[in-house]
């Protein structure tokens, strides 16, 4: 049945390893990491944290810029979709995972790497590269 649908995800986070970097057979870049999103809340009157550990994956030019200033520690606002697949292991284990296809982003402290005078955020300057689009893995 078709009717409203809606696949929008918000995350403010820490990268938990630096960005890997590769590109597709036909020369389009994509970049994996992961985040760690903390959620507070009140349990038995206790304040308690809960951690989400995310993947993210990122593409096109937005890819390169992602890989080139952020590291592992990196604070970040990121706007995606989310996206899950399926897989057979060798041992014909079924194998999920949802991920976070990553179409805009906004450092919220100084990125790393570059250099000195792009050590700023750079809001508009990602705003404006690439296509934010999916190609094949």
């Amino acid at each position: 049945m078709a009717g409203p649908n809606l696949n929008k995800v918000f995350l403010i986070g820490r990268l938990t390893k630096d960005p890997e970097l590769r590109y597709t057979s036909t020369g389009q870049a994509v970049s994996s990491t992961r985040i760690a999103v903390n959620r507070e809340y009140i349990s038995k009157e206790e304040k308690k944290e809960d951690t989400l550990f995310i993947n993210l994956v990122v593409w096109g030019k937005r890819a390169e810029v992602w890989a080139e200033y952020l590291k592992k520690g990196s604070l970040i606002f990121v706007e995606g979709h989310l996206k899950s697949s399926q897989w057979e292991t060798p041992d014909n284990e079924k194998r999920y995972r949802v991920e976070v296809i990553v179409e805009d982003f906004q450092f919220l402290d100084k990125p790393h790497g570059g250099t000195e005078d792009a050590k700023e955020p750079m809001e508009e300057e990602t705003k404006n590269i690439g296509d934010g689009g999916e190609a094949e893995e």
